[in-house]
This record gives structure tokens, C-alpha cells and sequence, in this order.
């Protein structure tokens, strides 16, 4: 089943039993925090989401974890298990793209126009119930102050819409939001994200002459006039943002999903909900967000301006540095007359996000497939904070095999950022991080099967040799043989016979164990 809104999922998240309201008085300020780590950390069982129905000095519930679990991630995309997305692009890759294996990548960018979930166009959106325009302030939101050494309040779960200035092609993402005052925010949009790669296109123009200005479409020509600012920049630099908050959870998963150039998220998300998105225009810029938001910001951020923003406490389990990143102002605020406020916890895993990104590793392990062939299963477990550890298994078939599957990977879009790939034979099971350390460990040389490249790193890694760049690891935990040019035979794993293991089973009870 899909959901048309946030506060539809909740409904149902409840009565599967899988939500918690707490109606106890909570401070936003650390304490929602504390909860939240415990519960997403606990049994399974009590791991649920919670909506925190009296925020201290605010009006709005606050909805967390909501997406912190297998189950609730795989309802949120209309699906029993989340291994089942995988055969949903499996599918539509063979019925959908013919051809060689060439025709299938190059085609790879319209994969979800051809199951025509484009967006819908609607008016009198519910995320409109309430326009604020004459003075609009955050103040009302109860935006999280999740960790002791944080340098502010953060929105940790928005969709930030936005579009190149030259094409207009729009670009949807994830990306924290510290809270600066009641006007503006920083935008920590990361160097390797569609965000990030707007605003620089939006800074070259800028730079250039001013002729370049009328390449750019309406959208971004109209410009904004924020009253508050003092000696504001030329609207023709402004390039405008919006931020929906909320929404169906398919809208707010694509946000977060490391899309391959080229596919809208907004039409992705209408993918796997099963029916196009219902998108509204902005009330100050012809940005389109989706209609059944909770709320909306719309503002701009100049391409020239940057602030201090940070540290905070991330995914990785340590403090990301304070750094100079864009600043977004607010021109409006739209919302329902009643809003959720819906946020999410970042920490040491598993957190929420954990699952947001298992979620994305089991839709693309077809795509990967669609690339190198040889792949069977992969794994970014919690240990390795997404981007520190991929365990991948293969069909072996030629020397160097490992390591061939190791440098596609790290050319393959976001997994460039993969810090250590570790690859093991087929019939390895990855997801059992045991077994993986068995082999991992007992099966290499370390001077023949690691291999040590330097290359680009995730922004929040801070092991690295500089900032987002650095050394990279491959292992190659494969059996060796001939193939490989061994010098000393490969041994035989040790293996009882199936007769005596039938014979085990059909006897155990008879043993009194």
C-alpha cells in the first residue's frame, strides 16, 4: 500500500502497534535525543516510532523514528520486506530496458518516466492551509538540539527542492539545516550532492557577465526580495529553495536515496508509491513542492554568501568540523493548519538513518547487477556508517577478478565514497558479519590481496588524509587457486557429509539435547 500523507503513515504505524505517543512534557533540547537513542537501540520489539505529543513551549507534535526499524522502512515504501524493492527494479529493468548492456545504462536515466509516475499538478494544497509571507519566522518550529556539543538547533529531516540554473532539471535532497535565527538556516549541502552542484553552477553565473543571466529559465530570473536583509545582493544571483517538511514517506525516502544523474526524485518517489506525486507551486517562486507536506520554507540562498555552520553531532559517531556552508533565507512559510513536525535522530548506529540507507542498498543492488554481472549480494552494515564498509560477494572467474569488481565500485556514482570494500566468494554469506570476518581475515595475504588507492572521501570523514579526499582499502577475501597463481595448495573447508548430517537431524531428539 502507499500513503498519501505523513500523518496517514502514522495512523496505520499505530495501529500496527509499531508507534508510541508520549504525552509526558519533553524538552527539545537534548532529551527527545536521549529517548530516541535508547528506543532505536533496544529490542526489536520496543524499537517503535514516537510522536511526542507535548514539546515544551510548542504546539506541534514531534514525530521521530519513524523509518528506525526493517518494518517500518518497508511499509513506508509499500513493501512487506525490503529485499523486495530489489525485485521491483529487477523486474522493471528486464521488462523496460532492451538492448545490450550499453543501451540498458545509457537508457538507465528514464527508467521511471516509463512507468509513467510523473507528479500531479494540484492546487489548494493542504501544505497551504496557513501562508505566512509579511513576516515569516522559524520560531514556531521545534526544530531538535540533539547532541551536548551541537552548534544549534538542526532540522534533520527535510526535502530540499531545487533546480539547475541553466536547465531548470530539479534536484531533491537531504540535508541538515542548522537553525541560525528566525530567518535563516545553514544549508549543509555536501560537495558530491545535487544541491551543492546547483549552487556552483549558480555561483558561475554569477561570476560571469550579466548577459548570462537571460540563459537562465523564469524560476530563477524572478529572483526574491527579502525585506530584512541590509544592502540585498541583486535578486538575479538569488537562487531559490524550498524546504517541504513531511509529506508521504516515498517523497521523503527519494530525498535521501543517492539517485543516478538524470532521475527526477519526485518521479522516483511516485514509482514506488505507485502513483505520481501531487506537487503545488511556491507562493513566492514557481518552485514545486509536494502538496500534502506539513510544512513548507521557501526562501532563497545567494551563491556569494557563507557562514559558520556546525560542529554536529553526525551518523558518524563523532562531531562533523563547524565549516563555511551557504546560507538559506526565508521569504515564507506555508503549513497545515495542524502540523507534525517530523525530525529524525543522527548518532553512532543503528539509528533511523541506518535504514533509510538499507533501504537504498537493497533497491540498487539491481543496478549495480545491471553493471557487474558477477555481483551476488552485497551489505553496508551499521559498523561501517554507510560510506567505512561494503562487503560484496562475486562470481570469481578470472585472476584480478576482486579487484576489478573493487575499482567499478568505486567508480559507480556515491559508492566512489566507500572508504573499505571487502570482496567474497558467492556462496559467502554477507550479512553475516561473523562469517565475513572469518574469511576476511583468514583467506588473504595481506600482500597480495589488499589493495590501497587514494581518492575522493566523504565530506564527514574525519580519518581522512585531508578533507574529502584520501586512502581507500580493498580486500580481497576470496579462496585462492591455480587461478589465482598460488604458490601452496588451497586447503578444503571443512564441510561434515549430508549423510551424516541427515542422520543427525532425523536422530536430535533421540540425543536428549
Amino acid at each position: 500500500m502507499s500513503f498519501t500523507d505523513l500523518r496517514e503513515f502514522v495512523g496505520h504505524l499505530e495501529r500496527l502497534g509499531r508507534l508510541r505517543r508520549v504525552t509526558a512534557p519533553v524538552s527539545r533540547d537534548l532529551e527527545i535525543t536521549e529517548i530516541t537513542d535508547r528506543v532505536s537501540k533496544g529490542a526489536p520489539a520496543a524499537n517503535v516510532a514516537l510522536l511526542f505529543e507535548r514539546v515544551d513551549g510548542f504546539d506541534m507534535p514531534v514525530l521521530v523514528n519513524a523509518f528506525g526499524a526493517p518494518d517500518r522502512m518497508a511499509a513506508a515504501l509499500g513493501v512487506s520486506q525490503l529485499d523486495e524493492l530489489g525485485e521491483r527494479v529487477a523486474k522493471l529493468l528486464d521488462l523496460k530496458l532492451p538492448g545490450t548492456f550499453a543501451e540498458r545504462w545509457a537508457k538507465l536515466g528514464t527508467l521511471f518516466d516509463l512507468v509513467k509516475a510523473g507528479p500531479k499538478r494540484v492546487t489548494g494544497a493542504p501544505c497551504q492551509e496557513v501562508v505566512e509571507t509579511a513576516s515569516p519566522s522559524l520560531a514556531a518550529l521545534p526544530a531538535l538540539r540533539c547532541w551536548p556539543a551541537d552548534g544549534g538547533r538542526y532540522i534533520t529531516l527535510p526535502c530540499v527542492f531545487t533546480r539547475d540554473p541553466l536547465t531548470g532539471r530539479r534536484n531533491v535532497g537531504m540535508y541538515r539545516l542548522q537553525m541560525f535565527d528566525d530567518r535563516t538556516l545553514g544549508m549543509h549541502w555536501q560537495t558530491h550532492k545535487g544541491g551543492a552542484e546547483h549552487h556552483r553552477i549558480a555561483e558561475e553565473i554569477g561570476r560571469a557577465e550579466p548577459h548570462r543571466a537571460s540563459l537562465r529559465p523564469p524560476s530563477v530570473q524572478a529572483g526574491y526580495q527579502d525585506p530584512g536583509t541590509k544592502n540585498p545582493a541583486p535578486t538575479s544571483t538569488r537562487m531559490p529553495v524550498a524546504i517541504a517538511l513531511g509529506g508521504d514517506p516515498a517523497m521523503i525516502y527519494a530525498a535521501s536515496a543517492p539517485l543516478p544523474p538524470g532521475v527526477d526524485e519526485v518521479v522516483f518517489a511516485g514509482w514506488l508509491r505507485g502513483r505520481g506525486v501531487e506537487l503545488t507551486r511556491c507562493v513566492t517562486s514557481d518552485l514545486e513542492v509536494p502538496a500534502r507536506a506539513e510544512i513548507v520554507l521557501e526562501g532563497y540562498v545567494d551563491p556569494r554568501e557563507r557562514r559558520h555552520e556546525g560542529p554536529f553531532g553526525d551518523h558518524t559517531g563523532y562531531y562533523s568540523l563547524a565549516r563555511d556552508y551557504p546560507v538559506f533565507h526565508l521569504t515564507a512559510v506555508t503549513r497545515r493548519a495542524r502540523p507534525i513536525y517530523p525530525t529524525t535522530i543522527v548518532g553512532r548506529p543503528p539509528q533511523e538513518d541506518y535504514w533509510l540507507g538499507k533501504a537504498t542498498e537493497r533497491l540498487f543492488l539491481p543496478i549495480i547487477r545491471l553493471m557487474l554481472p558477477e555481483v551476488v549480494d552485497m551489505n553496508m552494515p551499521a559498523e561501517g556508517v554507510f560510506h567505512n564498509l561494503v562487503i560484496v560477494s562475486i562470481k570469481k572467474r578470472y585472476p584480478g577478478h576482486a579487484r576489478k569488481v573493487m575499482s567499478a565500485l568505486w567508480g559507480m556514482g556515491l559508492l566512489m565514497l566507500a572508504k573499505t570494500i571487502v570482496v567474497v566468494s558467492e556462496h559467502v554469506n554477507v550479512h553475516d558479519l561473523s562469517e565475513v570476518a572469518w574469511r576476511a581475515t583468514g583467506n588473504i595475504d595481506p600482500r597480495r590481496d589488499l589493495m590501497i588507492v587514494e581518492g575522493p572521501m566523504d565530506d564527514l570523514d574525519h580519518a581522512a588524509l585531508r578533507h574529502r579526499f584520501g586512502g581507500k582499502l580493498g580486500v580481497d577475501a576470496t579462496e585462492k587457486s591455480a587461478l589465482d597463481d598460488v604458490v601452496q595448495p588451497w586447503p578444503d573447508e571443512i564441510v561434515m557429509t549430508d549423510e551424516i548430517r541427515a542422520r543427525v537431524t532425523r536422530r536430535w531428539k533421540d540425543y536428549g539435547l
